[in-house]
């Protein structure tokens, strides 16, 4: 069994005491998370746990953080996604020694974890913005404005959806994201003209023309995909393990620009609770100007995605009277996306809550997931 060095452990103070949970965390940098007490002890990132040595990483610092910690968990917890080695991870572990095994949707534990980090109990608003993640309704969550109080939550919001033609491929491929963007303003002749170098391009106009092999995302990260397409930023991912990519592209070209104005009329929040970026994915096609400078592009569109998801939480905190809104979700490494966010809401009554002694990305999703699952146990 390999050891792990006590300087690797992250200990951080959690809001309450509590039954000892083990959490496995995500797909994505994975880490483990152990509790005991009102303590939580999480484990340096393991990885993306897409290859054997990877799972066998997990299977090792789990063992190695119960002896080292002399921790005997009481329940454990795992992702909603049924596929991923983590979940199957835990819940063989729970069979083994007889605990119960808690499913966790991976957006509610990016803001559990913010909480932890801020030692807030009180119900939040939580905006959860990352490229992917399970939700309740088994389809590819990424842009969602939550109700977290305690161990539940209620999605109150998210993003206008996106296509994503081919599935998890679009992710690997932001043209495919510009093309289902196309799609959705109604240009779908147009995705063969601007890409006549992708092969696919074609049959990715005709999927989504019948909607086939074309599920629905929220994800900020393909929003983002999908302008870095339009812009021809970025049309492929250079690695599937780079999946920001683009994103990170768009914002040097915006740190280039410079701060720029949000577009005008840029953005809908529509009445059942939709922030859709339509409009703004619309000028991005049709805009001349856009098309001969990509930096100043960006930076609008950086600005742009800063001032709707503002007017987005200031409307719901007016409406459920909640003023603590918590930022999670590897989005936020976007230091232009979160400083714009925070600029616009500087001066109202809405708390800002952000991670600072842990990443915002997944690796934070472990230890979301085990404050939820010690909470949910304490209620039982």
């Amino acid at each position: 069994m390999a050891d792990i060095a006590p300087s690797a452990i992250t200990q951080i103070d959690l809001p309450a005491c509590g039954p000892a949970v083990l959490a496995c965390g995500a797909w994505l940098k994975n880490t483990i998370c152990l509790t005991q007490g009102n303590k939580a002890y999480l484990s340096p990132v393991i990885g993306d746990l897409d290859n054997a040595e990877a799972r066998r990483r997990l299977d090792d610092t789990v063992a190695a953080l119960c002896h080292r910690l002399k921790i005997e968990p009481e329940i454990a917890a795992h992702d909603l996604h049924p596929d991923f080695y983590s979940t199957e991870f835990a819940c063989a572990f729970a069979a083994q020694t007889g605990i119960p095994v808690m499913a966790v949707q991976h957006h509610h534990a990016h803001i559990a974890a913010v909480c932890v980090e801020h030692q807030v109990t009180a119900p939040v608003l939580g905006l959860a913005l990352d490229g992917v993640g399970l939700g309740t309704d088994n389809m590819a969550w990424g842009g969602e404005l939550l109700l977290v109080e305690s161990a539940e939550f209620r999605r109150i919001g998210h993003l206008a959806t996106l296509a994503l033609p081919g599935g998890d491929r679009a992710a690997r491929e932001p043209w495919r994201m510009a093309a289902a963007a196309l799609a959705k303003l109604d240009c779908i002749e147009e995705i063969t003209h601007r890409f006549p170098d992708q092969l696919a391009a074609q049959s990715v106009a005709a999927m989504l023309q019948s909607k086939i092999n074309c599920p629905q995302t929220s994800s900020m990260g393909r929003l983002f995909d999908a302008a870095a397409g339009l812009l021809g930023v970025c049309l492929v991912q250079s690695q599937e393990a780079q999946a920001a990519q683009a994103a990170i592209m768009l914002q040097q070209l915006a740190e280039k620009n410079g701060p720029a104005d949000a577009l005008k009329n840029g953005y809908q929040i529509t009445d059942d609770n939709l922030l859709d970026f339509s409009p703004l994915l619309g000028v991005l096609v049709s805009e001349q100007d856009f098309v001969r400078d990509v930096a100043k592009a960006a930076a609008v569109f950086h600005a742009t995605l800063s001032a709707g998801l503002a007017a987005w939480a200031k409307r719901a905190a007016q409406h459920y009277g909640v003023t603590r809104l918590a930022l999670g979700g590897g989005c936020f490494h976007n230091g232009i996306l979160l400083q714009g966010l925070k600029n616009r809401l500087d001066g109202c009554s809405i708390e800002l809550l952000s991670a600072e002694k842990i990443p915002p990305d997944d690796s934070a999703i472990a230890l979301g997931q085990a404050w939820i699952a010690l909470q949910a146990l304490q209620k039982t």
